[in-house]
């Protein structure tokens, strides 16, 4: 019999609700990068509006913001797609696969690993700690 080994993560921080309602989404990425910065690893899985932020539609940079426009501000793809690449295998991005396609959200960038929601519980008890932030 083959020895399956799961993968452990130090923190799965489990992003739902509407990213652009309050400081969720930067809340979030800011526990994740502290917690790499202390050589932890991270695993990130998005649900509901949250898969709309690794979309590639957004492109790469953010529009530009009136009151700074020569400082090009990353997408929130852009950003998910350099904390996977700066990482070396510490930091993941999941898109919940039914969240994705009832929003429409099937345009991932590459780097975005799709799970489908029964793969949930094994990737909670994957994790040493859970946080969901963002509300239902």
């Amino acid at each position: 019999m083959a020895d399956v080994r799961t993968r452990r993560w130090d923190l799965l921080l489990v992003l739902t609700g509407a990213p652009h309602h309050n400081d969720v989404v930067t809340s979030a990425l800011r526990m994740a990068q502290a917690t790499l910065d202390r050589g932890g690893s991270v695993r990130l899985w998005a649900c509901g509006y949250s898969t709309m932020l690794t979309q590639t539609t957004h492109g790469d940079s953010k529009l530009a913001n009136v009151r700074r426009p020569d400082v090009n501000y990353p997408s929130p793809a852009a950003v998910a797609k350099s904390m996977i690449a700066a990482n070396g295998g510490r930091f993941d991005w999941i898109g919940c696969t039914a969240c994705s396609a009832e929003r429409g959200a099937t345009q991932h960038v590459p780097e975005i690993r799709l799970r489908s929601p029964g793969r949930f519980a094994a990737t909670i008890a994957a994790a040493r700690t859970t946080i969901f932030i963002g509300g239902a």
